[in-house]
């Protein structure tokens, strides 16, 4: 069976999202050469001289990342096919000049370093509207298109010039060559004088000034100003424009680029993948959100996809996802092509089956290779139906794709699940994204469907993710989707068998009962499953954590705990400047580093637990709402057990009084944080945790007229990774700085979390507290000294008891006499709690003074591990209902330095 993976109805495929471009393109004019050769698909690309030999192979090896090596070459060849100006036309929107230069001219360079030249047409809307109205001149339009009197025009043309180099300049800057196209290229008429007054309608185009750009190796910069052929400057819309250049060159691509990343449905807000003109124009058009600007947009793309060879796509998408859009097969934002009309039939006289031997015969390899004849599979499904069975055969108009799926008859009636028989397409049909679209209508027709592939298939990652499961069997793979019973996916997958001998359960003994073979064949295929729609706790299914915010500390320390945590596996690590680096130290699986937006971290989430099971936020205070509010959408409609769990690492939500969010601190709250929903949890901060762990067991002695006082010190890790001088080892030497001298958030958190605490303890007494942090020259791990003012005088004796009782059943807090120390507790999972200081009492144990009625303790955790990365697997140990310490290194007694 061949397949191959295509754009995905769900895009669900982000983890070949690798936006290595962004981080890495403006240095690629000087980039380090590879030990790598071209393939030799790659190897025809036009040569151009504003890249080395290097470079070029810098930049195809990001490619790599970006998608599989495969649909990259593919890819690479179809563009490289065509002549340098039918590559692709893009369409630039003004705001993404404006908003988003630095990230448009790295996309375009990118694709420069590989041999193609976009031919880029801008617009300047927004900016214009700035300077008419810093003019006093107020914009006016009629039918959605603007008036343009002499004074706007005069405006127009100046603001069009301005854009136009600044683009131009940008790209210099990153050593693409470019040249400003500002007129020449459109002659127009007036659209309607009276009406629209300097309004054009392109009448013609001067191909001949875009390829002498592209001959002279530079990108052709145009804006959309045309001019009448006596020489009248006329505005023409930027969409206009770029559609009637398409008309001319029919390129393979017209791209329009906007900030949202493509449409988007009007009723579920989802962003539509994919649009197949043929088969879905007329439905989409009578949908009642398709209007206005959106009807007229979607009927413009029509009139124009009509005019060009069918090869030829549109794409709306962002700067950032150009990338993957063009040179993968799950794409990015929306594309809209005009596809083919699908057809099912279940009787092959109603089908033409000698262009279906035709396409047998070329493209599956069992006809190829002479294994079977079409013939007798013809003959094969006429018997299925002839013995009480059923076929459905899809296929396309021109017979570029086609699938077979069979249903057996069993004592009378069909089977329950449906077998994929046959999956066949052309490489026009894997480029233009037709096989998605059959997928669909597979989908659509069957709720549940068992298949095989052989495990040689170069096309694996396609299956994998279309499929709720997977068993591996001799030289095949089987898969299912639809199926959540393990006697139906036992069913399933001997019925996709071609002989019931070829399942071998995971045993050595040859006389077993029926019933053992059963547990013995489920047991197997909850060992081997890929990826199942929810994950039971206690299997060895792998639950599947997203990681949002890699690039720092606690993510790296909290890779480190996954990648030996017996039940976790990363599904996604997401950082914005390590995109397409490969995660080092992680062994389970190769993953590399991907960027995902909160609008794809939301549509991953969308599919419920398949792909992922929690997110961890490692981001910095206030970056996490947007990812919160997508998943927020993604949730609704979604029971319980199919929501990921989200974990936020920050201090966004560690103030929550809706009861939406859990505060993770279980030694304090574990009684209630199991008693709530704990799909979002609050990680608490690394000095809250220490502070809190410290003054818990003397919360009830506490005197409420006096603050307790802490004095903190952290490593320099606890300041990030972006510079300053917090975070300066030279800065820091011989040095201890002080810094947040009040108001700091941990210590309102303090306050806040064990003012609750009291409140859920009976005990009278609002806390709150004074902090002041400071930063030393080690590296990571955290010492505080708490000065706990108390109601009553207390030996070093009773206070220390306190401890041992609130602690004793807690194996990441150890209680000791001594003073602990950093170093003894650097890179440690634990906290460590002592010292236990008295000021000096009477000999009845009065104290002399209110001042000496306080306790002094000394607390020392990992800021990195249990004050962040270990305090969050036990949160999600908890939340995925695992044991709390699943996956974290458990000590008896702490390391203790003796002073």
């Amino acid at each position: 069976m061949w397949s191959l993976r295509s754009r995905l109805p769900s895009r669900q495929g982000a983890s070949h999202l690798r936006q290595a471009a962004m981080s890495v393109v403006s240095s690629c004019a000087t980039a380090l050469p590879l030990a790598c050769r071209l393939p030799r698909t790659i190897s025809s690309i036009r040569p151009y001289s504003s890249s080395s030999q290097s470079e070029k192979e810098t930049i195809v090896k990001l490619l790599y990342n970006i998608g599989s090596r495969k649909e990259v070459e593919q890819y690479l060849r179809h563009f490289s096919s065509v002549e340098s100006q039918k590559f692709a036309v893009i369409k630039v929107g003004g705001a993404v000049i404006s908003d988003d230069l630095g990230t448009l001219a790295s996309s375009l360079t990118f694709l420069n370093r590989v041999g193609l030249y976009p031919i880029v047409v801008h617009g300047a809307g927004p900016q214009l509207n700035v300077r008419l109205e810093a003019a006093g001149i107020t914009p006016q339009y009629e039918d959605g298109i603007r008036i343009t009197d002499g004074p706007t025009l005069a405006i127009a043309r100046e603001v069009f010039a301005e854009e136009n180099q600044k683009l131009v300049e940008a790209l210099e800057r990153l050593g693409t060559r470019a040249r400003p196209i500002t007129g020449g290229v459109f002659i127009a008429d007036y659209l309607d004088k009276e009406k629209y007054d300097r309004v054009g309608k392109v009448v013609k185009v001067n191909r001949q000034v875009v390829e002498s750009s592209i001959r002279a190796g530079c990108l052709p910069i145009l804006t959309s100003l045309a001019e009448t052929p006596d020489g009248q400057i006329l505005n023409v819309n930027a969409d206009v424009a770029a559609g009637e250049l398409a008309r001319v060159l029919e390129p393979l691509k017209i791209v329009y680029l906007n900030e949202k990343n493509g449409l988007y449905h009007g009723e579920t807000g989802k962003r539509i993948d994919a649009i197949h003109l043929d088969e879905e124009y007329e439905s989409l058009m009578k949908e009642p959100w398709v209007r206005y600007g959106t009807k007229l947009k979607l009927r413009e793309i029509k009139e124009l996809l009509d005019c060009l060879p069918r090869s030829s796509s549109v794409a709306i998408i962002s700067a950032e996802h150009l990338h993957k859009e063009l040179f993968t097969h799950s794409g990015a934002g929306t594309i809209i092509l005009r596809g083919h009309k699908l057809s099912s039939e279940s009787d092959l006289a109603n089908v033409d089956r000698d262009r279906l031997r035709t396409l047998l015969q070329s493209e599956d390899p069992a006809f190829k290779g002479g294994s079977q004849s079409v013939a007798s599979f013809y003959r094969s499904l006429e018997q299925l139906r002839n013995s009480g069975g059923s076929y459905k055969v899809y296929v396309d108009e021109p017979h570029q794709v086609m699938a077979v799926v069979t249903e057996v008859a069993s004592e009378g009636t069909p089977s329950k699940t449906p077998l994929l028989e046959k999956l066949v397409a052309t490489k026009s049909a894997q480029l233009n994204n037709i096989l998605d679209n059959l997928w669909k209508l597979i989908q659509r027709d069957y709720s549940s469907l068992v298949w095989r592939v052989p495990k040689s298939s170069e096309n694996l990652a396609w299956h994998f993710e279309r499929a709720d499961g997977s068993i591996t069997v001799g030289k095949d793979i089987v898969f299912w989707y639809g199926l959540s019973d393990i006697s139906a996916i036992e069913s399933a997958v001997r019925s996709a068998l071609p002989t019931k001998s070829e399942l071998q359960t995971p045993t050595t003994s040859s006389a077993i009962s029926s019933q053992q073979q059963k547990r013995n064949f489920s047991t197997f295929i909850q060992r081997r499953s890929y990826s199942q729609s929810t994950k039971p706790a206690g299997t060895s299914t792998p639950i599947r954590i997203g990681l949002i915010g890699a690039r720092g500390y606690t993510g790296r320390e909290l890779m480190n705990i996954i990648n030996k945590h017996p039940n976790f596996e990363l599904a996604y690590v997401s950082s914005r400047e390590l995109a397409g680096k490969p995660v080092q130290g992680y062994t389970k699986s190769a993953i590399d580093h991907v960027n995902l937006s909160p609008q794809e971290v939301g549509r991953i989430a969308g599919n419920g637990r398949k792909d992922v099971d929690a997110w961890v936020l490692a981001l910095p205070n206030g970056v996490a709402g947007p990812f919160v509010s997508e998943l927020d959408k993604a949730s609704k409609g979604l029971s319980p057990r199919q929501q990921p769990v989200v974990i936020d690492l920050s201090a966004d939500y560690r103030f929550d009084t809706t009861g939406t969010w859990v505060y993770g601190l279980p030694e304090l709250f574990r009684s209630s944080m199991k008693s709530s929903n704990m799909s979002k949890i609050s990680n608490p901060g690394c000095y809250a945790t220490g502070s809190q762990l410290g003054i818990a067991p003397l919360v009830k002695f506490m005197d409420k007229a006096r603050l307790p006082s802490i004095f903190g010190v952290s490593g320099y890790s606890g300041a990030g990774t972006k510079p300053s001088p917090k975070n300066d080892p030279k800065f820091l030497a011989d040095n201890l700085v002080p810094y947040t001298l009040t108001g700091h958030i941990h210590e309102r958190e303090v306050g806040f979390s064990l003012s609750r605490l009291a409140r859920e303890k009976g005990f009278d007494t609002a806390v709150n507290a004074q902090f002041t942090p400071h930063v030393a020259p080690f590296f990571q791990g955290i010492s505080l000294t708490l000065h706990i003012p108390l109601t009553k005088s207390m030996t070093a004796s009773q206070v220390k008891d306190e401890y041992l009782q609130w602690y004793q059943d807690e194996p990441l807090v150890h209680v000791i006499d001594d003073i602990p120390l950093v170093k003894d507790n650097s890179e440690k999972h634990y906290s460590v709690i002592g010292g236990f200081g008295i000021p000096k009492s009477t000999s009845d144990g009065a104290s002399t003074s209110l001042a000496e009625r306080r306790a002094v303790v000394v607390v020392t955790l990992d800021n990195l591990l249990k004050g962040a990365a270990t305090q969050a697997v036990q949160n999600l140990n908890l939340a995925l209902g695992l044991d709390e310490y699943s996956g974290i290194p458990l000590v008896s007694e702490p390391q203790i330095t003796k002073q």
